[in-house]
């Protein structure tokens, strides 16, 4: 176990520093002139001349890379050139909405999916599964920001039960604030759990198939116990795999649907910052997306290997 862990964080480290190297030349490549867009249009060339030097984007590209990663290693984010304020705050002040985002839309997906699944794997061939799979197949063809904008009509302007967008803040308490992000919750959840039930339904069906399941029923266990203590813990282990990809997933996901009901999240300053051509903060908060994608795969990886004790590590 020890060397699986071992070959997991050094794939791990690979990645991120893969992922660094791309992200830098990717931000690298787009067009515009930061120092060009704080002066504005009619700023003389000395002037943008200056302001890219003092930014630092004169160096050339490797030593500006270099500084960025041993920035990061020393939790020194560096300073916004639009905002004049260190990225890290920025970041910290964002997140406080964003985590907490995608973990209530988590907590629906997997409610929503693991019923769903459930349901249409206990009626397999009947109506309820036909129904319960024409629906998720309905979730996944569902872009996220489409259907945030139905909620919006919906809820919002029809029924006027939620605010159309905008956060009232955690000040107010922690029920105000799960009540503004309890509708850019649902349109996340919606294709995530889509999906997910999808993969719970068949996991159940491979389950129910096998020889304890029978012995279980034919001693007189009920359908239903069988299938809550039985199946459904033994069924646990793919969807546990898809849940963890789901989560990060989940944390890329929110910068269109925090555009979408104006939130204050990290995703919305991601979009903010790429029109105002603040690289420094667009490439603190890709990479911080990036290496919350990889810490969960390998927190998956992890878990895989210890929930299921037919796995061998040396098999993932």
């Amino acid at each position: 176990m020890s060397l699986f862990l071992v070959k997991r964080l050094i794939t791990l480290l690979a990645t991120l520093v893969g992922t660094s190297v791309v992200v830098f030349l990717v931000l690298e490549v787009l067009p515009g002139n930061a120092a060009q867009i704080q002066m504005g249009p009619d700023a003389s060339p000395e002037a943008v001349a200056a302001l890219a030097s003092k930014l630092g984007l004169d160096q050339p590209a490797a030593s500006r890379y270099w500084q960025w990663v041993s920035g990061l290693l020393r939790g020194d984010l560096g300073l916004s050139y639009a905002y004049g304020t260190p990225v890290g705050e920025l970041v910290l002040e964002r997140l406080a909405l964003t985590v907490p985002l995608a973990l209530l839309a988590m907590a629906l997906t997997v409610a929503l999916a693991l019923a769903a699944g459930l349901y249409a794997a206990s009626r397999h061939n009947k109506l309820g599964d036909v129904g319960i799979m024409g629906l998720t197949q309905l979730g996944i063809a569902i872009p996220n920001f489409w259907f945030a904008i139905l909620l919006i009509l919906l809820f919002s302007v029809h029924l006027q039960w939620f605010s159309a967008g905008g956060f009232e803040g955690w000040g107010e308490g922690v029920l105000a604030g799960l009540r503004s992000l309890l509708l850019p919750a649902l349109s996340l959840a919606v294709v995530q759990a889509a999906i997910l039930a999808r993969i719970t339904r068949s996991a159940v069906l491979e389950v129910m198939r096998e020889d304890f399941v029978r012995t279980a029923r034919a001693k007189g266990v009920s359908r239903r116990a069988v299938l809550w203590r039985h199946v459904l813990r033994n069924a646990l282990i793919p969807v546990i795999t898809v849940m963890g990809l789901q989560f990060a997933e989940l944390l890329a996901g929110t910068i269109v649907v925090e555009s979408v009901f104006y939130l204050p999240g990290l995703g919305r300053l991601i979009f903010q910052s790429i029109s105002n051509r603040d690289l420094i903060v667009v490439r603190n908060c890709v990479m911080l997306l990036a290496a919350m994608v990889v810490v969960v795969n390998f927190v998956v990886d992890v878990l895989y290997a210890a929930i299921d004790p037919r796995v061998k590590p040396s098999d993932i």
